[in-house]
């Protein structure tokens, strides 16, 4: 194991994904109470135990799942005239009320992650394309 991951996740369940599996996930309290858990939480639980057992603190917050523009900024580490600037261009659907735009958490969230796998392939790309990398 490399150690704990230093990357922020959100965790996102939709619908299906809150269901519980019959002999899966479970939380088991000091008193031996047994709480079943989805398998995403698990996941999300896993992820705060790592950190922290390598010592690091973690913070964890609920988000509602339709956001303010500045606050859905903010979930993904993002300024928030950035994010305005591609809701703006219509890279993610919003809604607008009398005085804030709202935008879906989800859809930021999936947004967020195409943006972060296009980066990767790029950078993946150029660095495949290296000439220095053969030469020695």
């Amino acid at each position: 194991m490399l150690g704990p991951t230093r990357d922020a996740r959100i965790y996102l369940l939709d619908e299906d994904q809150r269901q519980i599996e019959p002999g899966g996930p479970a939380v088991i309290g000091p008193d031996g109470e047994r709480m079943e858990i989805p398998p995403l939480v698990y996941r999300a639980v896993s992820h705060v135990l790592e950190a922290m057992q390598a010592g690091q603190a973690v913070k964890v917050m609920p988000f509602r799942p339709e956001l303010p523009i500045d606050e859905a900024a903010y979930a993904i580490g993002m300024r928030r005239d950035d994010l305005r600037k591609h809701v703006a261009a219509g890279d993610i659907p919003f809604r607008s009320s009398e005085s804030v735009d709202w935008v879906q958490l989800a859809d930021v969230i999936r947004w967020d992650n195409e943006r972060r796998a296009r980066r990767r392939a790029i950078l993946d790309e150029m660095l495949a394309d290296d000439p220095e990398d053969g030469e020695a």
